[in-house]
């Protein structure tokens, strides 16, 4: 704990934190029952401190540590630790080094507290660790011998305020982007890590007629879309020996089945782009989906990539036309020095393979 929240004498504490310890196990609420422990060793300490000093000794005995007390901050997006040393976080979209600083063994409790709950283990034999927990909030954990400097850990808050396309751009682009929407464009948004391109497909589906059915398939569930009928899928990692899983590629598949009105497609990583492909360009028409790329171009050609990655192996020729008739709009979204997102180019892409600027010259 932070030497000077409150006066509680250091032995107050120490003795807190081994009653605590010696029955956390049949602990059901550890916050109620540290403020027990408080008002038993400290009786004279104020209300006011022992709220403060129970909150601080549960995120220091249960929760994360230092990352949860980071993460409390609103304005904190992510918490990146990169090994022993201080931790970095993103700020108002800007990174800065914290003042925080963790060696190995707070690392690795953190990590065990954070992928132990989920059924997850990581450890040398599963050195990477990919997950969700309860509230959308992504954790990303790879351990050595791949992390060379010590274990890394990055923890990406999920927001769910939806914010409106005015935020992404000025009336030119808002415009275009409602055309594409009541147009029933299939849409593909681009950019790199961190531009906006799940923060948009969520404002874009805000402007969704309401009755319709929209499915939504993602590796890692972040999206919150606002519609009444709304179906969510999420891809399932398997055991450590790779039992159980569920890919994109079967997520999509099933989707088909669930008879929706519009697919709503996260980042597609691999082969499951050609179930992607096909099912936008066999009726689904006004579907999203998000690519990682750096032009309209780089879009197109990591769509093909991926497609004939798959065990399909299908011609290029075949799988251009494929994309081709897919694909009807790609929007490019990047992130600014100051941290804000937005919308620097949509694209048409036409029968023939071409681009066509849908901002003109705005």
């Amino acid at each position: 704990m932070n030497a000077g929240t409150t006066a509680v004498d250091s032995k107050v504490l120490a003795r807190v934190r081994k009653r605590f310890l010696s029955e956390s196990g049949a602990v059901t609420e550890p916050e109620q029952r540290l403020t027990e422990l408080l008002h038993d060793e400290a009786p004279l300490l104020p209300e006011s401190d022992v709220v403060t000093v129970a909150h601080r000794l549960t995120v220091e005995l249960v929760g994360l540590g230092a990352i949860q007390r980071l993460l409390e901050d609103p304005a904190v997006s992510d918490v990146l630790v990169n090994g022993p040393g201080p931790v970095w976080i993103e700020r108002n979209g800007c990174l800065e080094q914290t003042s925080v600083v963790l060696e190995r063994h707070a690392i690795y409790r953190s990590i065990e507290r954070l992928v132990g709950p989920l059924g997850l283990q990581a450890d040398r034999s599963t050195p990477i660790v990919d997950a969700r927990l309860g509230d959308g909030t992504r954790v990303a954990v790879v351990l050595p011998p791949l992390a060379v400097d010590g274990p890394l850990i990055a923890v990406r808050r999920h927001h769910v305020a939806t914010q409106p396309l005015s935020a992404f751009g000025d009336d030119a682009v808002v415009r275009a982007v409602h055309r594409c929407i009541h147009e029933r464009s299939n849409v593909v948004v681009f950019g790199a890590t961190g531009s906006g391109k799940t923060t948009l497909l969520n404002s874009m589906a805000g402007l969704l007629p309401p009755t319709e059915r929209i499915v939504t398939i993602e590796d890692t569930a972040e999206l919150r879309l606002p519609g009444d009928h709304v179906v969510r899928l999420e891809a399932r990692p398997g055991t450590a020996d790779g039992a159980g899983a569920v890919g994109m590629r079967e997520l999509v598949r099933a989707a088909l089945r669930l008879r929706p009105d519009r697919l709503v497609i996260g980042e597609v990583r691999g082969a499951e782009a050609l179930d992607m492909v096909w099912a936008l360009s066999t009726g689904h028409r006004g579907s999203f989906s998000t690519c990682h790329a750096d032009s309209p171009i780089d879009v197109v050609r990591r769509l093909e990539t991926m497609c004939c990655s798959g065990p399909d192996r299908l011609p290029l020729e075949a799988v251009r036309a494929q994309v081709i008739s897919a694909v009807d709009v790609v929007i490019g979204v990047a992130r600014g020095d100051g941290g804000t997102r937005s919308i620097r180019s949509i694209h048409g892409l036409t029968a023939s393979g071409d681009f066509v600027n849908l901002l003109g010259d705005s």
